[in-house]
């Protein structure tokens, strides 16, 4: 089945993903069996960025969130670090203007002050460039960790505490969610893992209690519209629990379509 006839079917079926979030794996590896370098390991899976970007619009994605670079990549090679650096940096100046042609707003999930002030400056820019469009929202998590965001909550929770501005019988589930990065986003309904990597690596770990989860074999310089269909084709296939069992959630169906 063809890319365009895979589109429409996904889309026909209704069950679209509100919220897809993507761990970008397999660059080094790719750039390694080529014998480049795994800076162009990166560069090449921008080209898949873009495509996925574009894929999740067309059929209706409101959120796609992308792994982009850990706090724990910060201890990679100076060298490479440096190279990400630039080529984020030329890539948000380069993409600003697609971005805003196809309606997408743009969000990072992170401290995005840990970034050198040329790439920070850029993606500040194109934040509030992005910020009106009403289209897909895409959020990337820059000098991002799970366990670093939980605990920022946590932090943030209890200094309301201190203040007096909650008591400590209003912590709750809400509470802490609605102090993480993605406040104001809604947990993801799908996770792709590409490179067949069996792993969360320190990524939404509280936002992903309930997401469906698909690993593909291919590394993501390889990830295209083709293989991004695939999961969520996949996504619709399977019916969400959230802890019940089927009965329940036929029966729940049905009353919300009566």
């Amino acid at each position: 089945m063809g890319d365009e006839h895979t589109k429409s079917f996904i889309i026909e079926s209704g069950n679209i993903p509100a919220h897809v979030a993507i761990i970008m794996d397999g660059n080094g590896r790719w750039a390694r069996s080529r014998d480049h370098s795994r800076v162009e390991g990166h560069k090449e899976g921008i080209n898949s960025v873009r495509e996925i970007v574009r894929a999740a619009g067309e059929i209706g994605v409101s959120y796609l969130t992308l792994y982009t670079f850990s706090t724990e990549n910060w201890s990679r090679p100076k060298s490479e670090v440096a190279a990400l650096m630039r080529l984020l940096l030329n890539t948000i100046r380069s993409e600003v203007d697609d971005l805003a042609q196809n309606n997408v707003r743009l969000k990072v999930l992170g401290r995005l002050s840990d970034l050198p002030s040329a790439a920070r400056f850029a993606m500040e820019h194109a934040v509030k460039r992005l910020q009106n469009n009403t289209g897909l929202t895409l959020n990337l998590a820059l000098s991002y960790s799970s366990r670093r965001e939980i605990t920022d909550s946590v932090y943030r929770i209890a200094r309301k505490v201190a203040a007096g501005e909650i008591n400590i019988e209003d912590i709750d589930e809400d509470l802490v969610t609605g102090n993480l990065y993605t406040a104001d986003i809604p947990d993801p309904d799908l996770l792709i893992r590409t490179s067949g990597e069996l792993r969360l690596s320190n990524f939404l770990l509280w936002q992903l209690a309930y997401t469906e989860i698909f690993v593909s074999n291919f590394l993501w310089p390889d990830f295209r519209r083709t293989q991004f269909f695939e999961a969520i084709r996949s996504y619709q296939s399977r019916e969400r629990r959230f802890g019940k069992v089927s009965e329940q959630v036929q029966v729940e169906r049905l009353e919300a379509v009566s």
